[in-house]
C-alpha cells in the first residue's frame, strides 16, 4: 500500500451524506454509535491489511462523490480513495463489511478502479483478519434476521424487494434479450454488440443438457423475463414456467405473445414448494442462489419429485468454496441486506451433497466464470453509462451507488476466483436418502 496524505479532510465530506434519504436509507445517513476504541481498532486492523495489498491509498478532501480520480499509469495499483476515513473506520468497526458497502453508498470512499480494489481485496479476503482476531467474528458481523428466512411467504416477500424493483430499471443494464444471468461468449473480451448472442449461446447450451426438442414437457423454475422459454417453445417444447415476482410475470406474458408461442407457454406466480406434475426436464437458472440453506432440501427434493423417470434436471449455479460458504451462511453481509435479502450462494460440495440425498446424481458439472465477470463488466458499463435514465426512473444517488457497488463486488468475485459459475446436469440415480444438513 502507497499512503498520499493531502489536506485532512475538511466538513465537506458530509455533503455524501447529505444527499442520502435518511428515510430511505436510514443506516447510510447516519452513522452508527459505537465508541471511539472500537473505531480506533477496526482503523489499525484494516491499515494492518491494507499496507500488505497491492493497493494505494489517498486522503482527500471532499469532492462530488460520483467524481472519478484516475492516478498512475496503467498496470499500476489501484487507488482507494478516503473522502471521511473517520467514518469508514467507525462503520467498519461497527458492522464490518456491510459497513464498508454503507460508506460507499454515502460517498465516504471511492476508487479510481472500483473493480479493481474489490478484486484486491476479494483475492486476500482470507488475509484482512489476523488469525487471532478471527475466533472474534462475532464482534463485527450479523447474525441473519430470521424475517429473510425464505418461508412460501418470506420468498415472496425477498423476490419482490428485488425482482419487482421496476422492469425499467433492468432494462437500462440488461441486453434486449433481458437475460439476468451469465452470458457464454464465443470469445474474450466481448463488446456490448456480443452479449446477446452470448445470452442465446448460453440458453442453448441448457436446452441442449435438457435434451429440449419437439414435444418435449420442460419446467422452468425461476421465469426472468421470459428469454428461455420463448427459445425452449421454439424448439417445440411445451413449457410451464414459475416466478414470484408480478413484475416479471407481467412482462414475460407480453414478450412470449410478442414471439408468438404464447399456445406452448404459461407462466405462473407459484413457488417451487406447491409444484406438480412430472416433466421431462427442469431448467433452473441462477435461482437455487435465492432459495437459502435452510430451504435446499425442499428445492432438490422438487426437482426430484417433478422429474419424468429418464429426465434430467439441468441447473445454472453462481458457487463459492465451501469453507467460505460456511462462513458466510449465517451472516448478515451488505448483498443480503441490500440487494438479495435471503439468498445464499452455494458450493459445489453442498449442490453434490444435497442432490444426492435428494436421490439424484450430477452428472455433468462445467464452469466458466471468466464468462461472469464480462457479463458484470458489460452491465455495470450500460449502468454508468445510463445514470440520467436511472435517475428519472425515481432511483437516488444512494441506490445509483448500491447498484454501482453490486454490479462491481459481483465481478471482481469472479475476477478473483472466489466465486464461479457451473451449468450442472442433474438425473435421478437413487431412491432419495432423506434430508442432509445443507451445511454439514
Amino acid at each position: 500500500m502507497t499512503l498520499t496524505l493531502p489536506p485532512a479532510p475538511d466538513s465537506g465530506t458530509r455533503a455524501g451524506r447529505d444527499l442520502v434519504d435518511a428515510e430511505r436509507w436510514p443506516d447510510v445517513a447516519r452513522l452508527p454509535r459505537t465508541s471511539a476504541l472500537r473505531t480506533a481498532v477496526a482503523r489499525r486492523i484494516v491499515e494492518r491489511a491494507l499496507t500488505r495489498l497491492p493497493l494505494r491509498v489517498r486522503i482527500a478532501a471532499a469532492e462530488t462523490c460520483d467524481t472519478r480520480q484516475p492516478e498512475g499509469a496503467a498496470g499500476s495499483p489501484p487507488t482507494l480513495t478516503l473522502r471521511d476515513p473517520e467514518a469508514f473506520y467507525r462503520r467498519i468497526g461497527t458492522d464490518g463489511l456491510i459497513g464498508f458497502g454503507e460508506s460507499y453508498m454515502a460517498g465516504e470512499w471511492d476508487s479510481d478502479d472500483l473493480v479493481a480494489t474489490l478484486t484486491v481485496l476479494a483475492r486476500h479476503v482470507d488475509d484482512l483478519v489476523p488469525q487471532a482476531l478471527r475466533r472474534m467474528r462475532g464482534a463485527w458481523v450479523h447474525r441473519r434476521p430470521t424475517s429473510d428466512l425464505n418461508t412460501v411467504d418470506g420468498a415472496r416477500r425477498n423476490i419482490h424487494r428485488h425482482y419487482d424493483l421496476s422492469n425499467d430499471l433492468f432494462a437500462t443494464f440488461l441486453d434486449p434479450t433481458l437475460t439476468y444471468s451469465s452470458a457464454l461468449f464465443a470469445s474474450l473480451p466481448a463488446g456490448p454488440a456480443d452479449l446477446p448472442a452470448a445470452q442465446h449461446r448460453k440458453i442453448d447450451r441448457l436446452l441442449d443438457l435438457a435434451g429440449t426438442g419437439p414435444g418435449t414437457h420442460l419446467l422452468e423454475i425461476g421465469t426472468g423475463w421470459g428469454e428461455l422459454a420463448v427459445r425452449a417453445a421454439l424448439r417445440g417444447a411445451r413449457v410451464r414456467t414459475v416466478t414470484l415476482s408480478q413484475e416479471q410475470r407481467a412482462l414475460a406474458l407480453r414478450r412470449i405473445a410478442d414471439a408468438g408461442v404464447a399456445d406452448r407457454v404459461t407462466v405462473e406466480l407459484c413457488d417451487y414448494r406447491r409444484l406438480d406434475g412430472r416433466y421431462d426436464a427442469v431448467v433452473s437458472v441462477e435461482m437455487i442462489e435465492a432459495v437459502g440453506a435452510a430451504y435446499w432440501p425442499a428445492y432438490f427434493g422438487a426437482l426430484r419429485r417433478l422429474l419424468a423417470p429418464g429426465g434430467r434436471a439441468v441447473l445454472q449455479a453462481i458457487t463459492m468454496p465451501h469453507e467460505r460458504m460456511l462462513n458466510t451462511a449465517r451472516t448478515h453481509t451488505w448483498i443480503s441486506k441490500y440487494v438479495f435479502p435471503g439468498g445464499l450462494i452455494p458450493s459445489r460440495e453442498a449442490i453434490s451433497r444435497q442432490s444426492e440425498a435428494a436421490g439424484l446424481r450430477v452428472v455433468h458439472d462445467a464452469g466458466y466464470g471468466d464468462h461472469y465477470a464480462e457479463t458484470l463488466r458489460l452491465w455495470r458499463e450500460r449502468f454508468l453509462s445510463r445514470s440520467a435514465e436511472v435517475t428519472a426512473l425515481g432511483f437516488d444517488h444512494a441506490f445509483r451507488r448500491m447498484w454501482e457497488l453490486y454490479l462491481a463486488y459481483s465481478e471482481a468475485g469472479f475476477r478473483s476466483r472466489y466465486l464461479d459459475v457451473r451449468q450442472l446436469v442433474l438425473t435421478g440415480g437413487s431412491e432419495p436418502h432423506g434430508t442432509t444438513g445443507a451445511l454439514a
